[in-house]
């Protein structure tokens, strides 16, 4: 049976902070990518190597052994001035958004310096912290980052890009870049609205394709991976949350940096 797939709803970088105060979703292909974070492409492709050794998920409630992933959090004005990093810390989410692994501090391994110094990396950042502030906020905002290195493979002959469902984060911007995929089929973006009945189902194929949420207003999730031939194949994903306030923490936790 042929596998069909639906191309992504592609917009001009400039449309990107109108389009996502009208719609609640932004998504761009790779070139256009480089040019809104304002990097060469090239030094967008290079962070991919850093990709190739991320230690296992060990919080996976299902059992499974599909995921790996490193993590950091940073701060920044979203003035696009300075984005510095925080000390490490533990990523933690509410039950309401996240009925698998809500409630639970989950201690990821710490992002590489070699990745967070690059010059690309930091510009990315402040990329998403002005369209934040653009979009989403009505007076100035410290914006707290959290990014995420993902690598779902299919190993098991399966893997789960999104274990816990359909769902919110938590935060106030999602970014979900697709850093590369490999011998695999599936892995379809699905996205709806939370207050309504308008929804969109895309693939991200090429590398450094970039979609962006509102988290208020869309519920996203990404359908399983399956090998297409007779190896395992992988699906590397960089995701980063930006919310205002604060990073998610439990009450009783001690107040953000």
């Amino acid at each position: 049976m042929a596998h069909i797939t639906f191309p992504p709803p592609y917009l001009p970088p400039d449309q990107v902070a109108a389009h996502l105060r009208s719609t609640g979703y932004a998504v761009l292909r790779p070139e256009d990518t480089a040019a809104w974070i304002g990097c060469p492409a090239a030094d967008l492709e290079a962070l991919h190597a850093d990709w190739q050794a991320l230690p296992p998920d060990e919080f996976l409630k299902d059992g499974g052994r599909y995921r790996r992933r490193r993590h950091a959090c940073f701060v920044s004005d979203g003035q696009g001035g300075d984005v510095h990093p925080v000390p490490h810390r533990a990523h933690w989410q509410p039950l309401e958004y996240n009925a698998l692994h809500g409630g639970m501090e989950r201690w990821f391994a710490p992002m590489q310096e070699s990745t967070t110094a690059r010059p690309a990396w930091r510009s990315l950042l402040a990329a998403l912290a002005r369209v934040s502030q653009e979009a989403l906020a009505q007076r100035p905002e410290r914006w707290f980052l959290e990014a995420h290195q993902f690598r779902i493979d299919t190993t098991d002959g399966i893997g789960r890009p999104t274990p816990e469902g359909a769902h919110r984060d938590g935060v106030d911007l999602v970014a979900v870049f697709l850093v590369g995929r490999q011998g695999i089929k599936g892995g379809e973006t699905r996205i709806f609205e939370a207050a309504g009945p308008s929804g969109h189902r895309f693939t991200l194929s090429e590398p450094w394709s970039l979609m962006l949420l509102d988290d208020a207003r869309m519920i996203h999730e990404t359908t399983p991976i399956q090998p297409l031939g007779d190896g395992p194949g992988f699906r590397d994903t960089l995701v980063v949350t930006c919310r205002r306030g604060g990073f998610q923490q439990e009450a009783a936790a001690t107040p953000a940096a």
